[in-house]
């Protein structure tokens, strides 16, 4: 009876198949790492045209991360601030959620930095704000209240804070809630916003220790507690103790406005932590002289119940807007139509609630976003200033000619594990490209502020032949990238030699004959 060899039987016959598979796959997994090693650089420099280059040629890229500590190019671009770039990837089909070695998102890496134009287009983009890192259960709420980038907050909860005009009274109590009005959902806020990390530390916490007036008035605002207290979790280094409220934490930062703000909306002087400390006697231990006597007194604070000026009413539906339409100004404006009144470019396609003035998308956003004073002629707190008329702005409406975006097709699955994209390819022809462009002789490029990288010139570099298979092809597919002189001569000679060693009786000697015959090779055929 004849033996039908196996696939172990198979390798152990041919044992120059086994090195040419082995190698095709270290060769390929080098060149998905080359490609995806300069989309970080780009992403992180700021260079849109090498970015929009690599994924034109392989968009599996945008699922890259690094080695170790697994940032993306979404990681990068999000931290670095260069929200063209972040839109060209997420255009690309890169998941908006995907996290980091410390479980990190790109919402959480802007949010930390302040980039708030990141912020605008991941939440247009649908990005997840309730996701936690590993670290300390901290969200992009938390991260944005620690460094006090209150714009990035703003944005952040523009769900959830409806464009009606009382939203601002509702919030403090003062009138009830209008039946049938299913966009406000108070407790959902209210969740979202005094959601705890580890310790029981909130966003109000973060603010507060830190200093942050703004953003402690604008929690403050849209529902944030004062009477939650951290707890002892056994893993959080607590300097102050646990029970302690956010007062206690504006007493140990020594901030004399956040603590007046504090005590203005209800919060206790006279609370003792788990350590029996109150908030004057934090203030006293870190050695707060300042806030020692406003402690002492509380009775005497007396803040009129002013909104931040960073609340916005209208955000909420200019960003349903902008999800359902689009916010570039990409369709070309007709010679009958006026345009937008703010850019002179774009076409209208919102118009305000009250006065009707008209505005395209992109610049209704930016008032929205870029707002900064409650001061209005007419308006309930909270409205923006129409930039034409002064009237408070509480929400906008689509025009009538505004359509909605069409949907792209469903994308593939970007998978990177040893990408296949030349088996889902039905080309077989070579591309002669060089391996990077050079830049037009009459551009100067300056490499971008804060890179470690320096500008490299690739005049020097001749031209290659990529396969169209580059990124792990069939079994059939030539090996990464092979210089097109001598692309053909080398695998024919690599295929006569593959056809000899199988008959080669030793594995060990048919795979140091291989690699000696390919050195011998690359040595003759460079002379």
């Amino acid at each position: 009876m004849i033996k039908r060899p196996g696939v172990v039987d198979s390798l152990v016959y041919n044992p120059a198949q086994l090195d040419m598979r082995f190698l095709s796959i270290v060769g390929n997994s080098l060149g998905c790492s080359a490609s995806g090693e300069r989309l970080v650089s780009a992403a992180r420099d700021g260079d849109l045209q090498e970015a929009r280059e690599l994924l034109e040629y392989n968009p599996r890229l945008v699922r890259y991360s690094t080695f170790g500590v697994r940032n993306s190019p979404l990681h990068y671009s999000a931290a670095q601030g260069h929200h063209e770039i972040v839109t060209l990837l997420l255009e690309s089909g890169v998941d908006i959620n995907l996290r980091n070695y410390r479980g990190q998102t790109a919402l959480m890496q802007a949010c930390q930095h302040g980039h708030w134009e990141v912020v605008q287009i991941l939440i247009l983009f649908k990005a997840n704000i309730h996701r936690a890192d590993y670290l300390n259960g901290g969200t992009a709420l938390h991260l944005a209240a620690l460094n006090g980038h209150t714009r990035c907050i703003r944005l952040l909860l523009a769900d959830y804070v409806p464009s009606i005009p009382n939203a601002w009274s509702i919030l403090w109590k003062k009138c009830k809630m209008e039946e049938g009005n299913s966009e406000f959902n108070e407790s959902a806020l209210l969740q979202v916003i005094n959601k705890p990390a580890d310790g029981g530390i909130t966003a109000l916490h973060m603010a507060a220790l830190n200093g942050h007036f703004e953003t402690v008035q604008l929690l403050l605002d849209l529902g944030a507690s004062v009477i939650e207290v951290t707890v002892e979790d056994g893993t959080t280094i607590d300097l102050i103790g646990a029970g302690s409220t956010p007062l206690h934490y504006a007493a140990c930062g020594g901030n004399a406005q956040c603590c007046q703000i504090l005590i203005a909306r209800g919060a206790s002087v006279t609370a003792e932590n788990a350590n029996g400390w109150t908030p004057l006697m934090v203030a006293r231990s870190w050695n707060r002289d300042s806030i020692i006597e406003m402690l002492s007194t509380p009775e005497e604070i007396q803040l009129p119940p002013t909104p931040s000026p960073y609340l916005c009413l209208p955000l909420m539906s200019i960003i349903k807007i902008a999800r359902e339409c689009g916010w570039r100004n990409s369709d070309m404006l007709p010679t009958s139509q006026d345009p937008c009144v703010v850019c002179l470019e774009g076409k209208c396609t919102v118009a305000s609630q009250g006065c009707n003035h008209e505005f395209c998308t992109r610049c209704a956003l930016y008032l929205c976003t870029t707002n900064y004073s409650s001061g209005v002629a007419k308006g309930p707190p909270g409205s923006i200033p129409c930039p034409l008329c002064r009237n408070g702005i509480v929400s906008f409406t689509k025009l009538p000619g505004t359509r909605p975006m069409t949907k792209d097709a469903a994308r593939a699955s970007l998978s990177l594990s040893f990408c296949a994209c030349s088996c889902e390819r039905p080309e077989r022809t070579l591309l002669t490209t060089p391996l990077c462009k050079p830049p037009p002789p009459s551009s100067n490029r300056v490499s971008p502020l804060g890179s470690s990288f320096r500008s490299l010139s690739c005049r020097k570099f001749p031209s290659m032949k990529l396969n169209s298979g580059f990124c792990m092809g069939a079994s059939d597919t030539t090996p990464s990238i092979i210089a097109g002189s001598v692309h053909q001569r080398l695998r024919n000679h690599l295929t006569t030699r593959m056809m000899s060693l199988r008959r080669s009786s030793s594995h060990s000697e048919g795979r140091k004959s291989w690699f000696c015959s390919l050195n011998q090779y690359a040595t003759t055929s460079g002379a």
